[in-house]
């Protein structure tokens, strides 16, 4: 009894599985098309018309390419002659930019009511994922009887907008989606990027620190030679 566990859970069901993670193993090319008469599109994009599906697929070959089926639910099926593995590679490149694209959005929530400091330590986490290169979503949801002064929510947006002007530029006008007021940023170029509140902030304590450093040593010599 214990021989007949490996046989039914050996190695070939985890083949099955790597083979059908592969999106593109189910597009139909060449040989795997079956059907008696496809519509071809040449490798140009110019309509060849309704051939035999094998005139079309040694057409292909001939030309060191191959027959892809583009439209399998058509009457014919529409193939288009292109180098698959280029079409692969092509299609893979755009899916790993949209991947990329999407992990760099970032997004930061506020309320209606939020405090004056909750919403300037937002402004400093959106200038820092701006500063990165990052997109950042900004998000302004109502809660309960909020929904009744929507123009407060978009003030404090249009605010929110102007403070980070020196850091990103919004992809569009805020929008209200449900009960949310939604706009996207995008970052400045690096040399035109121009931080406010994380300078601000850091400067104003250098500014003070030096003002208690300097002023005690040069009172106190002066008033004590007089007398």
């Amino acid at each position: 009894m214990a021989n007949s566990f490996p046989s039914s859970g050996g190695g070939r069901p985890g083949s099955y599985q790597r083979r059908n993670v592969d999106p593109f193993a189910a597009i139909r090319r060449n040989h795997r098309i079956k059907v008696p008469q496809v519509r071809v599109i040449s490798p140009e994009g110019k309509q060849l018309g309704i051939l035999d599906t094998a005139k079309a697929v040694n057409l292909a070959l001939e030309n060191g390419l191959d027959l892809v089926e583009v439209a399998p639910n058509a009457t014919p099926p529409v193939c288009r002659i292109l180098d698959f593995g280029k079409y692969v590679y092509e299609e893979q490149k755009k899916q790993s930019h949209v991947k990329s694209v999407a992990s760099k959005i970032k997004e930061i929530e506020f309320t209606a009511r939020i405090a004056e400091g909750d919403f300037h330590t937002k402004l400093r986490h959106a200038e820092e994922f701006l500063d990165h290169g990052n997109k950042v979503k900004m998000r302004l949801k109502f809660r309960g009887r909020e929904m009744a002064h929507t123009e407060l929510g978009f003030d404090l947006m249009k605010r929110a907008v102007a403070e980070l002007a020196g850091m990103g530029h919004p992809d569009a006008e805020l929008k209200l989606i449900g009960r949310n007021i939604h706009v996207m940023l995008t970052p400045l170029p690096p040399n035109k990027r121009k931080p406010k509140h994380i300078v601000s902030s850091n400067s104003g304590e250098s500014d003070e620190g030096k003002d208690q450093s300097v002023s005690p040593p040069a009172i106190h010599p002066s008033s004590g030679s007089n007398p």
